[in-house]
């Protein structure tokens, strides 16, 4: 007994030597930084000089009187609302087609990926050109077939559209998630149904979405989180123009808090968007009982 605890401590040890670097990582460069944060959004603190405790001041003044601030909010629910179902179902979609056992399959897995591992600044500059409403690709093509394309980026209707028309060429992360779990639904459940008569739309819609429903409400509450802090794409390509039609919670908290310096009011508005966040997470594992676990 004695020697089976001393093996066990052993395994423990090295398990915990694994995750120490993390830990202090952690507690380091994000505890620390958070507790900060935390402080000065009850602060008005503008680097130069010492924090100065205002109490809820910057709180108030976020909610009652600042009205970029609910336009960056509107802005960033309609850009979450919009991309996170499209991303899901372009995803899911991809992922069956990568999921056919057909010649060269590796070579597209490896094209429908690499759109993911590009540089975000590089990835926005080039889009800015496609979008570009005068020689951009997209335009060109349409005016080939007589149609008018609109101004994209440089108009207040277009913009948005045009930043989540972005966001869904990167799907390659959810599309491998995906592709994992189609890849671990059993055979057999679609040779039954095959024998049954089911047609291939039948069988995606009573057995695979089903079984990978986890995958869905996985790659759901990570792209809801995700989103809402969508920063590159949107200070690279508009600025957050025209007319504030693009601006995001997050590129409105960079310019308060490193642009105009009031880095109390920018550490408010961190905790605003954490909790929003977190109870948005909290919703969806409330009202996730459609999410099938085998087992459970």
């Amino acid at each position: 007994m004695r020697l089976l605890r001393s093996k066990k401590l052993r395994i423990n040890l090295v398990g915990y030597g694994f995750v120490l670097l993390s830990v202090l990582g952690i507690f380091f460069f994000n505890l620390g930084p958070m507790l900060s944060s935390f402080y000065l959004a009850f602060c008005e603190y503008d680097i130069i000089t010492p924090p100065k405790f205002i109490g809820l001041a910057n709180f108030y003044n976020i909610i009652t009187n600042d009205e970029i601030f609910w336009k960056a909010l509107i802005n960033t629910i309609y850009y979450v609302g919009v991309s996170v179902p499209l991303r899901l179902i372009l995803a899911f979609l991809i992922a069956i087609l990568l999921n056919q056992k057909i010649r060269g399959m590796g070579l597209y897995r490896t094209i429908f990926y690499l759109p993911t591992i590009t540089s975000g600044v590089a990835m926005a500059l080039i889009w800015t050109w496609v979008l570009d409403p005068s020689f951009g690709i997209i335009n060109t093509v349409l005016r080939f077939f007589g149609i008018q394309g609109p101004g994209w980026l440089g108009d207040p209707k277009w913009a948005m559209p045009g930043i989540i028309l972005v966001a869904l060429w990167q799907v390659g992360t959810q599309v491998i998630i995906f592709l994992s779990g189609l890849q671990n639904v059993p055979v057999q459940f679609y040779e039954a149904a095959e024998i049954d008569g089911a047609g291939s739309f039948r069988k995606h819609i009573s057995i695979t979405i089903p079984l990978i429903s986890p995958i869905f409400f996985f790659n759901l509450v990570i792209g809801i989180i995700q989103s809402f802090q969508v920063f590159d794409k949107v200070y690279i390509m508009t600025r957050g123009g025209p007319a504030n039609a693009t601006i995001v919670y997050v590129m409105y908290l960079y310019e308060r808090a490193f642009t105009w310096l009031k880095m109390g009011y920018g550490s408010a508005l961190a905790w605003i968007l954490f909790f929003i966040i977190m109870l948005l997470t909290l919703l969806q594992f409330k009202f996730s009982k459609w999410v099938y676990y085998e087992g459970g």
